[in-house]
């Protein structure tokens, strides 16, 4: 894949260096299997902050090219080293920020208990649309239920999902809200 997408990686990264500057990836801490972390790595989308020139949402401090990036998920395609680093898999839960780790329940983090993916079943059930615990829900899910057939669904899934342009964003975000915990607090044994 990472031959297949060089060329347009190439046009992409060029894209950028010339619209945003430097840099052109966007390397950030993520928890993956079994809550390691890891540097994922992404195309560039957003300016940096700049609280003099009022960038300091998301939704300000994205490009109108850090859009059509993320609306196609071609920003995602640096993550494929990644992949072939060992670091990820094609399909699995999302990586997610690692100071979310201490605020999982146990349930949610049982997402952990698979290796992290480019897609997975809460990309292809709503993606960014989900609410926080739908999205786990689906991961943990994905992570009891996971073979080959369903990864297999799982990217044909993707593609469609892609070309449709679904759940990019939650309503009133630039992507998704911020994970602040559970809402329903762990079980007392």
């Amino acid at each position: 894949m990472l031959v297949l997408t060089a060329p347009l990686q190439v046009a992409v990264a060029l894209a950028i260096l010339r619209r945003l500057g430097r840099p052109i990836i966007f390397r950030q801490q993520r928890a993956g299997y079994l809550g390691r972390t890891f540097t994922l790595f992404k195309f560039r989308t957003m300016l940096p902050p700049d609280p003099a020139r009022g960038l300091t949402a998301d939704a300000d401090r994205l490009t109108p090219l850090g859009l059509w990036l993320r609306r196609t998920s071609i920003d995602e395609l640096p993550s494929l080293w990644n992949v072939l680093r060992g670091e990820m898999s094609l399909v699995g839960p999302r990586p997610l920020l690692p100071h979310y780790l201490p605020l999982y329940s146990p349930a949610e983090a049982r997402r952990h208990e698979a290796p992290p993916g480019l897609t997975g079943l809460a990309q292809v059930s709503g993606r960014n649309a989900m609410s926080w615990q739908d999205r786990f829900a689906a991961d943990v899910d994905y992570v009891d239920r996971r073979s080959l057939k369903l990864d297999a669904w799982i990217v044909a899934r993707t593609v469609s999902a892609v070309i449709r342009r679904e759940g990019i964003n939650a309503p009133g975000e630039a992507t998704m809200p911020e994970f602040r915990g559970s809402l329903t607090p762990p079980e007392v044994p």
